[in-house]
């Protein structure tokens, strides 16, 4: 309830009694005699609001008016850090830039196989560029899928994105339409073999690694024994048979 403040009379009461009473004391007959009697009237007004002060209120049924709150602030994007590496910075830039599209994309466009195939595209975008920022040697492998690939799929989604947004069937939306979800499964497995050539190099060191252990156990007739067992495995099969 809204609180209301009831100013009290008294003291101006007070005012018109002490001026009675002065004029009838004492004269009135020069300025001087009113400027006395004006501070006398003042005094006596003070102690009067002292002695009876202004009384508060609330009404039943008001509702106490709510301040209007203050628009939020949108939160302020950070500014990413910089690696030192002026590549691998504008490679981040760009991870944030089409992953940011992908999304809109995705949220617009109702397929629900192309949406599946967006949420693919978006793992594995930020999968590649995860690997590159982890190892800068490996940018040159990317260059194909930076330069042409990835601008590329965007456009075409786009493309089919403002082609579905249009609500009409015709022969050239419809068409292109179809190429694009064609051609989405191919794109899908491009992205998905670029990021597997990036452990290629990896793997070829893992293989490298596996070989040596081989020979190693070998020589220490571990490796015989284990494929004395596996031999021995596939006769106990063999019988069964």
């Amino acid at each position: 309830m809204a609180k209301h403040v009831k100013r009290s009379v008294l003291p101006i009461y007070l005012i018109g009694v002490t001026s009675l009473v002065y004029a009838l004391v004492f004269p009135l007959r020069r300025p001087v005699h009113y400027a006395l009697c004006a501070a006398v009237c003042a005094v006596v007004f003070v102690v009067g609001k002292a002695i009876f002060p202004d009384k508060a209120y609330a009404m039943p049924g008001e509702e106490k008016k709510e301040e209007p709150k203050k628009k939020e602030e949108a939160p302020k994007k950070e500014t990413p850090k910089s690696t030192g590496n002026p590549e691998i910075d504008a490679l981040l830039k760009e991870r944030e830039r089409a992953l940011s599209e992908m999304r809109r994309l995705n949220d617009s466009i109702e397929d629900e196989k192309i949406s599946a195939q967006i949420d693919h595209l978006e793992e594995v975008t930020g999968k590649i560029i995860d690997q590159v920022v982890a190892q800068p040697k490996k940018l040159p492998q990317i260059r194909r899928f930076l330069d042409y690939y990835l601008p590329t799929t965007l456009k075409i989604l786009n493309a089919y994105d403002r082609m579905d947004a249009a609500g009409i069937s015709g022969s050239n939306i419809d068409a292109t339409k179809g190429k694009v979800e064609t051609m989405m499964d191919t794109i899908v497995q491009a992205f998905d073999k670029q990021l597997d050539a990036l452990f290629g190099e990896e793997a070829l060191d893992i293989s490298t690694d596996i070989t040596v252990m081989e020979n190693l156990l070998a020589r220490e007739g571990l490796g015989g024994m284990q494929m004395g067992q596996e031999q021995k495995k596939d006769t106990d099969v063999n019988l069964e048979l």
